[in-house]
């Protein structure tokens, strides 16, 4: 299996010391058969008063950092190795329940995963499931994994990525009228599109892992990245990327999972001092790849 490393630092730069408020740190992998952490380290500067780690209401790890120290700059490292055994497809045949679309949810699953089919944005005239309905074959039962396809790529192939430096994820009737946004912007447009046709869809938070000479063409890496899953009976959740058009977790190392983008912020805190105090902040991200884990070099 293919080792990586992760190295993720942010810095915050004040104009003179200032005091901190709690700080809720989001950046560790999150573990799956696919996806196992080797080792990993959080280093806070100035070093906090407390720091403790928790489980959120989706089994996401987050670090709870508090300070008693008052500082002009507030550094975040945290690095990790983690084992990657992507998913590059899933298969559904034709006796699985969700080979055609529209299925429909057992009934031990649907209240678990209701949360993620309803819809947490409004569409007051109904433009996004109208968009979404565009992927529908009106005369026939349509194939779940074409949708699903056609929308990450037609988003991708459609739409305009563009940074923008506004806090927060824009609203999913902003996306599609201008049809630009960031990779959270997309992975949220998707999910509400994905809701209002019954399916369950939720946020993922992570990196995005550049191999060396790859000719992909990625867009998100250097940053932390967004993408979505979506859950079919027989297959569980599956991975869609529909800033890069990746189906599967080729590439994706997920972080943290939620119902909304609001949910999964990598890195949330406060300072306390005037608003002129904040003079800005810088990002540094590397995801490495480091060879293969010794189980498969033994075996090869």
């Amino acid at each position: 299996m293919p080792l990586l490393t992760i190295h993720h630092k942010t810095v915050y730069r004040y104009a003179r010391p200032v005091a901190f408020g709690e700080h809720r740190i989001m950046l560790r992998p999150r573990d799956g058969h696919d996806l196992r952490v080797l080792d990993g380290a959080l280093a806070i500067d100035p070093q906090p008063m407390s720091l403790r780690w928790i489980h959120d209401v989706f089994g996401n790890s987050v670090a709870i950092a508090a300070f008693d120290e008052r500082a002009d700059t507030l550094s975040f490292v945290s690095t990790a190795t983690v084992e990657h055994n992507p998913a590059d497809r899933f298969a559904l045949t034709p006796d699985d329940a969700a080979y055609f679309y529209p299925f429909l949810y057992d009934d031990e699953e649907f209240p678990d995963l209701q949360q993620f089919i309803t819809p947490q944005y409004g569409d007051p005239n109904g433009e996004l499931s109208a968009w979404a309905r565009r992927f529908l074959d009106v005369e026939a039962p349509t194939l779940t994994f074409k949708i699903l396809s056609d929308m990450t790529h037609g988003i991708r192939e459609t739409f305009s990525y563009r940074k923008r430096y506004e806090q927060g994820t824009q609203h999913p009737l902003d996306t599609l009228r201008t049809k630009s946004g960031t990779c959270r912007d997309y992975a949220l447009f998707m999910i509400e599109a994905l809701r209002r046709l019954g399916i369950a869809a939720r946020f993922v938070s992570g990196y995005l892992a550049m191999p060396p000479g790859s000719a992909h063409g990625y867009v998100g890496g250097g940053s932390t990245h967004a993408w979505v899953q979506v859950y079919l009976p027989s297959a569980g959740w599956i991975e869609f990327d529909p800033t890069n058009g990746i189906v599967g977790t080729r590439d994706l190392i997920r972080v943290a999972v939620a119902r909304d983008p609001r949910q999964a912020i990598p890195l949330h805190g406060v300072y306390l001092g005037a608003a002129d105090a904040f003079l800005g902040m810088d990002v540094d991200i590397k995801v490495v790849s480091v060879g293969e884990s010794m189980a498969e070099r033994e075996t090869a």
